[in-house]
């Protein structure tokens, strides 16, 4: 084999294991012919992205049957991420969450095998604590096998005990952009795994990634995610509409 046709090769297997969407699945007019026909928003978001994260579960319960419409509405190799509610992560701070836990992954479970990961981002005042992590992640995977991707906020979260214990229990920590810590920016925990949360920057939410920042964001990619693993990689600036084109502009570059 050739370098170029091995390259091409490198090339066609990251596209495979590559996932590109965006948080949500609104699809704004000026977006339109990005997508196919569909009888929903989600169904004509699926004709392009193949991931999106739903974030309103991190505010409010959703009834199962309103999951089971969502995975209805999707083809079979589609997958969502879930953020788990915010009554979990902030409210009680990971403690004492048996309860609450039960009714998010009974409710959750309505998307079936369209169901691909759950989202635990913490805020920022949580620092790592062994004993609560541990507990915690136990707990959950107990009700759930599938992956797992972490958003911690506070520095200590980036100390080898914390990345170790992450890694035990199968859990990706997320890179997020903008980092809200030195390390921050890159993937680590369970390799099976990488995601990223692409927030905009440097106005988070707001601002739009250029061309050359999207190239180079997938090289990254390409460099930190292993060929047995799985790269998920989500927009979240949403605010003013510029996650659609950038999440369209950064899959392009990864077929390319």
């Amino acid at each position: 084999m050739n370098r170029a046709s091995g390259h091409a090769l490198h090339k066609h297997a990251l596209h495979k294991r590559v996932r590109v969407g965006c948080a949500g699945w609104s699809i704004a007019a000026a977006h339109r012919g990005l997508f196919g026909d569909g009888e929903s928003a989600l169904a004509r978001y699926a004709t392009q992205f193949d991931i999106a994260e739903i974030n309103s579960s991190f505010y409010r319960p959703h009834r199962r049957a309103t999951y089971e419409r969502w995975a209805e509405a999707v083809p079979p190799t589609f997958r969502f991420s879930v953020k788990v509610p915010r009554a979990i992560t902030h409210d009680v701070r990971l403690t004492g969450a048996g309860a609450a836990l039960d009714r998010f992954i009974d409710e959750s479970s309505g998307l079936g095998d369209r169901l691909g990961c759950l989202l635990v981002q913490l805020p920022p005042s949580l620092a790592f604590d062994a004993r609560i992590a541990a507990t915690f992640f136990a707990m959950l995977r107990r009700r759930w096998q599938g992956a797992v991707a972490c958003e911690p906020r506070h520095a200590t979260w980036s100390e080898p005990r914390a990345e170790a214990l992450l890694s035990r229990h199968r859990i990706a920590r997320v890179a997020a952009d903008p980092a809200p810590y030195p390390g921050a920016g890159a993937p680590a925990g369970a390799p099976t795994l990488r995601y990223w949360r692409l927030h905009g920057t440097p106005r988070i939410y707001y601002s739009a990634y250029d061309e050359e920042a999207l190239l180079a964001l997938s090289e990254t990619v390409a460099a930190a995610t292993a060929d047995d693993a799985e790269a998920w990689v989500i927009f979240d600036n949403t605010a003013h509409g510029h996650a659609t084109p950038n999440a369209a502009t950064f899959q392009a570059s990864i077929r390319r």
